[in-house]
């Protein structure tokens, strides 16, 4: 009974805000008490607890059924409408603060919840020296420290999804790993504006649930935090980022892209065991320019670099690549860049926003049009490059709902491959309700 009564109690204290909590134990809990001490010492425990999360019902209509789809997912072949729940996260945070205010250790916990099932998102450790109040060590599953888009929570980006470069090189965005900070805390620092993320990772992400190999990604990032530019509250951010990893080859055989002839073939036995590279080079910026109500900003990214996949994807594979009879697959190196560039702005308030995004991503820099699909050259559908021109309208209705009305204008490279001899029909209109708390 006592075990009951207390939990019932404790749910309560976290649904209540830190105001209210603070209030409600004052006016309502008797410390003289057994029970009022035992609830009064949950509430000093548990206060430091934090639930967050959000929903993203929509519905979508593509240009023909069973669409390709970095909308949410390819549409079923009979399908070219559809309701789902794209995103369902419910997040937990435990943070401790020192005497000084600083924070000493911070817990997250972060999954997500749709009718495809329930995956973890976060789930990590961060301890915080508290001597220069600078570094930080965190270790677990979470983001990588690559780019600005891959980082910027699905609840607070303006398009519905991140584009198609930042979904096929880091896919579901986050990596088992541990990783370093260099972060200034104090409000006085010279260098309060500066972040430095640096950490080693097992290269495969949520696409796996265990490495395949002893290689680890190095991958760090250097940034300029929202840096005031004017006193009516211009900003100025931008970062660099590098990944540099790999992974290993099983087989004797691997494809490298060059030259005319698509793919060549490197079948020298000492090929196998080595680490084929994937290597990733960034940069991004954002420029904030304040208006009367609400704000006009400017964001760009781009990205280069060698990518290590399958002849039939460029996403970095999840586990050691087999065929249908469970024979090992042989690797296909690519040069590849991409990039995109948002542009945003409110509508007289800032409720109303329009938004306009291009990106494109090209997964093979040296083979273009008509060059893939030729014979012997050893190109597939991972080959093509793709332009997206998106738009949208979104209204903020309050702090807890936001509406999307986002299209997606999708262009591929016209090819000679069958099925690509011309643009596809995939594009894509999304209508979605976010509910925040």
């Amino acid at each position: 009974m006592r075990i009951s009564r207390r939990f019932a109690v404790l749910c309560l204290l976290l649904l209540l805000s830190a105001a209210a909590r603070a209030q409600f134990l004052m006016d309502m809990i008797d410390t003289t008490t057994e029970l009022g001490k035992g609830v009064f010492s949950m509430y000093k425990k548990y206060d430091a607890l934090r639930f967050s999360g959000y929903i993203q019902p929509q519905f979508q209509y593509a240009g023909s059924k069973g669409a390709k789809s970095f909308a949410g997912g390819d549409f079923p072949a009979a399908v070219n409408n559809r309701f789902m729940l794209r995103r369902g996260r419910l997040r937990l945070d435990y943070e401790r603060y020192g005497k000084d205010n600083m924070p000493i250790v911070q817990f997250a916990f972060q999954f997500d919840g749709t009718e495809r099932g329930v995956f973890i998102r976060d789930f990590y450790g961060r301890f915080f020296e508290n001597k220069w109040n600078v570094l930080s060590i965190s270790a677990g599953m979470f983001a990588r420290p690559f780019g600005y888009e891959v980082n910027l929570s699905s609840a607070d980006r303006e398009s519905p999804e991140r584009g198609r470069m930042s979904q096929l090189l880091m896919k579901t965005e986050r990596d088992l790993g541990a990783m370093i900070s260099f972060e200034p805390r104090g409000k006085d620092h010279p260098l309060r504006y500066l972040k430095i993320d640096a950490g080693l990772f097992n290269g495969q992400g949520l696409t796996s649930t265990t490495d395949f190999d002893s290689h680890k990604d190095l991958i760090a990032r250097i940034s300029l935090k929202p840096l005031p530019l004017n006193a009516r509250g211009m900003r100025l951010s931008a970062g660099i980022s590098c990944l540099y990893g790999g992974m290993q080859q099983f087989t004797r055989y691997i494809y490298r892209s060059g030259g005319a002839a698509g793919f060549n073939v490197d079948s020298t036995a000492a090929n196998e065991g080595k680490i084929a590279p994937r290597h990733y080079y960034g940069a991004d910026v954002q420029w904030k320019i304040p208006n009367r109500k609400g704000f006009t900003e400017l964001r760009a990214e781009y990205i280069r670099g060698t990518q290590t996949a399958t002849a039939a994807a460029s996403e970095t594979p999840g586990v050691i690549p087999v065929d249908a009879g469970g024979h090992l697959q042989p690797l296909y190196v690519r040069k590849f860049d991409g990039a995109y560039i948002y542009f945003l702005q409110h509508l007289g308030s800032e409720q109303h926003q329009l938004a306009l995004k291009y990106d494109w991503y090209d997964p093979n820099r040296e083979v273009h049009g008509h060059q893939v699909g030729q014979p012997g050259s050893n190109t597939t559908e991972a080959d093509i490059r793709y332009d997206t021109f998106g738009g949208g309208y979104l209204y903020y209705m309050n702090e807890h709902l936001k509406i999307v009305f986002w299209y997606d204008l999708v262009r591929n490279e016209v090819t000679d491959l069958d099925g690509y001899t011309s643009d596809v029909a995939d594009n894509i209109f999304t209508c979605r309700l976010q509910f925040r708390f």
